[in-house]
């Protein structure tokens, strides 16, 4: 009963924040269509998001990124919640995302300079296409489809891959995968029972969940 309802409040502080940054978030992406200025706190993200990772590992994603919050809160109410397809979490996929989209940034920068104004409406519209393809990917996949291939998250995974990280005590675990069904990023923390370490581990976003809905409190964070 005790796990039960830590769960339950874990889940409804997590709800709470998401819908607040993820509000914040439509705020912000309309608003940046008529103030561009508000297309920096695109690269603001970038670095908040990075730095975290360096000492959390990606835990900015699980919340405090206003995208990711948006597609928790909003996009979950219309995702059908399928499986990601594993060729999405594939480097070779993700690193081509990130070199066009930083190639891309790189080339409008050179060329808008120095018109802060152009640079930040660029960041804007940079943001409402990269959204809209997230929009995408959510009603036909899982609503958090996108942040396997976001540049932020492709970093914040390879910087923070070993920090912070969730371990298992084996002879605990009784492979309920509970932990897989609750994982926002649809993780198999249950797999480090025979494995050192899970898969794509670098997109654990320490939400904690898994942590919370184990019955046999086997999954634990450092701390």
């Amino acid at each position: 009963m005790e796990r039960k309802e830590e769960l339950k409040r874990k889940k409804r502080e997590r709800r709470i924040k998401q819908f607040i940054m993820g509000t914040v978030f439509i705020v912000l992406l309309i608003g940046g269509w008529y103030f561009s200025l508000i297309g920096y706190f695109i690269p603001l993200c970038m670095v908040a998001g990075i730095g975290m990772a360096s000492i959390k590992g990606r835990k900015w994603c699980n919340w405090y990124c206003p995208r990711g919050s948006f597609a928790d809160s909003y996009m979950k109410i219309i995702s059908p919640e399928k499986r990601i397809p594993d060729f999405l979490k594939k480097t070779p996929v993700r690193v081509g995302v990130l070199l066009f989209l930083i190639g891309m940034l790189t080339y409008q920068i050179i060329r808008l300079w120095p018109d802060f104004y152009g640079i930040g409406r660029f960041f804007v519209i940079l943001l409402t296409i990269t959204t809209t393809v997230g929009i995408i990917l959510g009603i036909l996949l899982h609503q958090r489809s996108w942040c396997y291939i976001c540049p932020i998250g492709t970093l914040s995974n390879w910087v923070g891959k070993n920090r912070y990280k969730l371990t298992i005590e084996p002879e605990k675990c009784i492979e309920c995968k509970l932990c897989y069904k609750t994982c926002p990023m649809q993780l198999t923390p249950f797999e480090m029972k025979h494995e050192k370490e899970m898969k794509f581990k670098g997109d654990c976003l320490k939400c904690g969940l898994c942590v919370a809905t184990c019955p046999k409190e086997a999954l634990k964070f450092p701390g």
